[in-house]
Order: structure tokens, then sequence, then C-alpha cells
């Protein structure tokens, strides 16, 4: 249909000076069935840690007990030893992990939503609801990660390392570097590490002269598929990106300044386990409407600090 000016004699239809004619002009309102869905942050915690326990998991409140390896002694043996001064006597020391973070979410979907609208609201909120749970994991996740690197650090909140490539700054590569060579100090197999790090860690990286983050030396595999950056390792470390990973504050000369954070690790430093304990919909009591509620139950430990490694970067 043509629109023209209500003020045409021929077309008083649209004329909103025409006596109970208060529309100007007819426009139909059209509805898409697409819904813009927002931009989502990638969940890295379930492919950098132990998630050996999750079986072990079902309620808030539940605790998972990790046994530590016992660690024999090795005695010098002459002939004729008496070698039992020398026996290792077996212990059955315990990591504890409590299932003690939770988070829910709750909408209702109105009736009229569900008959009239031309899309299914509760799927697509649902799907929301599934994502912000697990962004809050992952959230929690790292923060229980970052406080825990405590024996391996390289640089700090009143000394950060000023990461970059003008003249004085540490390159992104050689902070890599000292990472590897920390867990390496500390035994750590080679095999499972990565690091972590915020976006504008990966930029300046990407800015070394080597050009290893370019698409000739992944080969064009690489992608941010669950946070991973590159299909190959760096200085031995699968790279991840999120943007959950918390900022430091810096102390001292450096308060008020927002420092970032590398954290490298080994898979077998934490475990986490998480279990979405209860998921239900029930019907309003006080409207006409469909309720739908989900609790998130999980629990993290860091069982080898000495496997996890922190850098605290200025990057300007």
């Amino acid at each position: 249909m043509a629109f023209e000016s209500p003020t045409t004699a021929s077309r008083q239809n649209f004329n909103s000076a025409t006596a109970g004619q208060t529309n100007a002009f007819w426009v139909p309102e059209i509805f898409s069935k697409k819904v813009q869905i927002a931009f989502r942050k990638a969940a890295v915690c379930e492919a950098i840690t132990n998630t050996d326990y999750f079986g072990d998991i079902a309620g808030y409140g539940d605790t998972v007990n990790i046994i530590k390896e016992p660690q024999i002694t090795v005695n010098d043996y002459l002939r004729e030893t008496d070698t039992a001064a020398g026996r290792t006597a077996l212990t059955d020391q315990e990591l504890v992990m409590v299932v003690d973070q939770a988070k829910y979410f709750r909408f209702e979907v109105d009736d009229l939503e569900t008959r009239f609208s031309h899309v299914n609201w509760q799927a697509i909120a649902a799907d929301n609801a599934a994502y912000q749970l697990k962004d809050a994991y992952d959230v929690n996740v790292l923060a229980a990660m970052v406080a825990g690197a405590t024996v391996n650090t390289y640089g700090t909140a009143a000394a950060p390392i000023d990461t970059g490539h003008a003249s004085g700054e540490i390159d992104p590569l050689d902070v890599l570097a000292r990472l590897a060579r920390q867990l390496d100090d500390k035994n750590v197999p080679e095999e499972n590490r990565y690091v972590v790090a915020n976006p504008i860690f990966y930029e300046e990286l990407a800015k070394t002269n080597s050009k290893l983050m370019s698409v000739d030396y992944n080969q064009g595999d690489g992608g941010l598929r669950n946070g991973l950056v590159a299909s190959g390792l760096l200085r031995g470390f699968r790279l991840y990106k999120s943007n959950n990973l918390a900022a430091i504050a810096g102390t001292g000369s450096y308060s008020g300044t927002s420092l970032y954070a590398a954290l490298a690790g080994h898979m077998s430093a934490t475990a986490s386990a998480s279990a979405l304990s209860q998921t239900e919909s029930f019907r309003a009591h006080d409207a006409f409407a469909d309720v739908v509620r989900g609790l998130l139950v999980w629990g993290r430990k860091v069982l080898r600090n000495d496997a996890l490694a922190l850098a605290t970067m200025l990057i300007d």
C-alpha cells in the first residue's frame, strides 16, 4: 500500500483532522522472529581445571575429600643395615573441597506472552539464564585460582611488571618464558599447561616481531573456541583469552591503578565441580504465568599452589 499525505483530499481516511480519525498514517509494525542475542564471554575454567570430582557432588554443602599422595623417604643402604629405622609411616592427608558456592535464577513467562508472542520467551530466557550461571561460575573459579597462586609470582601489586615493547618494558613473550621457568623449577609437567590472560595482553603479544600470533603460525586452525586463542603451544602453554580474569588493584605508588594478570598453571593445580541441582517450572500463585527457576551449586579448590604461576602486569 502506498502512503500519501494525510492532507490530500482524496485520502481523508488518513487525515488526522477527519472526525474520529486520530491517526495521521497507518504504519504497520513488523516483529522479527529472530531475537538479538547479547554478546557472550568465553568461559575457560572447565578447560583448565581438574573436573574429575564432578560426579561426587549432589547439592549445596557437599564435601569432597581428596586424598594426597604420600611422600616416601628414600634412605642410603649398606650391607646388614636395619631398614626399620628408615621406614615411612603412610599418612592419609586430605584436601577438602566444599561445595559452598551457589547462584540461582528465576523468571516468569506471562500467559499472554506464551499465547500471543511471536517468539518462545521461555526458551530464550532459559538459554540466557544458563549462560549467566556459567559466567558467574567461571568468574568465581578464576578468582579463586588467582588468590591461590602464591608460590610462583612475577611482579606484585606494589611492583608490577611493566609489559610492552617500549624501552624498559618487558616483552610479553618474556613474561610467558618466566612463568614457564617457574613451573619448571617446581617439576610441573609440561603437558596440560595453560595460561589465561585478558585481551590486552594478547594484543601486546601479537605485536612481537616473531609474529607468534599470526595465522601463519597457527596454520589458520586457531579460534576463540571456549577462549582458546591458538591451536599451537607457546612456551609450552595453551593460550586462553578471558574477560573474566579480574583486574588486580595496585598498591603503594600504583594505588588506584588497575593491573592485569596472566595466570599460568597445570590442569591438576585446581579442582572444580559443579552440578545444576535443581531446575523447575510451576504456575505462579499471584499471576497468570509460568515460573521457571534454577539453582547452580559448585565447589573449587586449589590443590597444588606450586603448579600455578601468576604475573602481575602494568600494560599501558
